[in-house]
């Protein structure tokens, strides 16, 4: 395999730095094409066994959307509860879903049931599956933000209550729950460390053994 060129890899190296979680969006629509070129990713994602366990939902109609909301809204107050003082007047300030604002919503399920793979590799480490989910999810992330989209992952909901209100089959587990649209602005810095939450560390720990 040849490798990439020098302008390539800077390319690449600027995407991801570039890659953000999204949580300020435009209400423009996102064009079918463009976003089915988001979602073909998964096709290129490696996954354990081959398995291909991501089951992708568009979430479109009236009733999911609100629903996912009202889950959303219901954990965050929860979460704030559990933090005190400073802290929780911080955490209230956050912006913390684009939900309301992105055009498109899109539910990502592990299916931890499926036969397709014959089980290689998730024998000793099932939970490879949902990692494999998780890679392919960043790969169709990397694709969003190279056409100017941008994606948030809002891990703030009770996955139990939306896998029962998308009503989807026993056996999928949900991973990700992502909000794509066009972005307010763009920034190289994750907004909570603009917003004072916590600091990125400055270099990569690497241990050996």
């Amino acid at each position: 395999m040849e490798s990439f060129s020098e302008d390539f890899q800077t390319q690449l190296r600027n995407l991801m730095a570039w890659r953000r979680d999204v949580r300020r969006f435009r209400t423009d629509p996102v064009d079918e094409a463009v976003l089915m070129r988001c979602l073909d990713a998964f096709r290129l994602a490696p996954s354990v066994g081959l398995s291909e366990p991501w089951r992708v939902i568009r979430v479109s109609s009236d009733a999911a959307r609100s629903a996912a909301l009202e889950n959303y809204r219901t954990a965050n107050a929860a979460a704030l509860a559990g933090y005190s003082g400073a802290q929780a007047e911080k955490y209230s300030q956050l912006k913390l879903s684009g939900m309301v604002e992105a055009p498109e919503h899109i539910a990502v399920f592990c299916d931890d049931s499926t036969a397709q793979g014959h089980g290689l590799g998730a024998g000793t480490m099932p939970e490879m599956r949902r990692y494999s989910v998780v890679g392919a999810i960043n790969l169709m992330w990397l694709t969003a933000r190279a056409q100017g989209l941008g994606v948030g992952w809002v891990s703030i909901l009770d996955p139990a209550q939306l896998t029962r209100d998308l009503d989807v089959p026993e056996g999928w587990r949900l991973v990700a729950y992502l909000c794509v649209g066009w972005p307010e602005a763009y920034s190289e810095t994750p907004e909570l460390e603009m917003k004072g939450w916590d600091q990125r560390r400055p270099d990569l720990i690497v241990e050996r053994r």
